[in-house]
């Protein structure tokens, strides 16, 4: 084994030990902000494993959307979800745990299996290299086009339809005779509705 060979074994386990433990972190913390960060490393763990596999350009979309966009916007989001709500336990609760866990088995076999059962046949064609994101944009723009303009006006949907979700006129409800909490409220007020006629003078 080479130094270059042990090198990119080192850092694939590494990549690798952060990726399976971000995302145990993203499941198992009560704290949600933790867990959309630890999405967030778990994402640029990711990109690190595109780069062992010589794969630049899927690197850098990974950074660029998932790290820098998707984990941004689930920040985003939480921070306007403001709204203060009491834990209720849910009832026959390890009812969904069992499914869910049943799911994640079912899925964890499923994968293997595939992956056991491909017969993985290394390509003997020139890597395109340093062109790769070239050849990328010409397969965009010509065998792919449909699909690219689809996926883009699928997030246009989404973005617009989180504009209207996140929307708000007024402060949340407060139940009546309960103070209102100052913690974790954003400082909005009622729009007020001025006349033309009392607008003050300016001379």
């Amino acid at each position: 084994m080479t130094l270059a060979e042990g090198v990119q074994l080192v850092a694939f386990g590494i990549l690798t030990a952060m990726t399976l433990g971000g995302a145990l972190g993203v499941v198992l913390l009560d704290n949600i902000v933790y867990s959309a960060f630890l999405l967030g490393g778990v994402f640029t763990s990711m990109s690190g494993l595109y780069i062992l596999l010589n794969a630049g350009f899927v690197a850098a979309a990974q950074v660029l959307v998932y790290v820098g966009a998707v984990s941004v916007l689930i920040l985003f989001g939480i921070m306007l979800v403001n709204k203060e709500q009491p834990f209720i336990p849910m009832k026959q609760a390890w009812l969904g745990k069992a499914a869910t866990g049943g799911v994640c088995v079912g899925l964890f076999a499923l994968l293997t299996a595939s992956t056991l059962n491909t017969p993985w046949a290394i390509s003997t064609e020139v890597p395109t290299g340093e062109m790769a994101t070239v050849a990328i944009g010409i397969h965009f723009f010509t065998d792919y086009l449909l699909p690219f303009e689809l996926a883009s006006m699928l997030l246009l949907i989404a973005l617009i339809g989180a504009i209207v979700l996140a929307r708000r006129e007024l402060i949340p409800d407060v139940a009546p005779g309960e103070p209102a909490s100052e913690a974790l409220q954003l400082p909005e007020r009622p729009r007020e509705l001025v006349s033309s006629g009392s607008l003050p003078d300016t001379d």
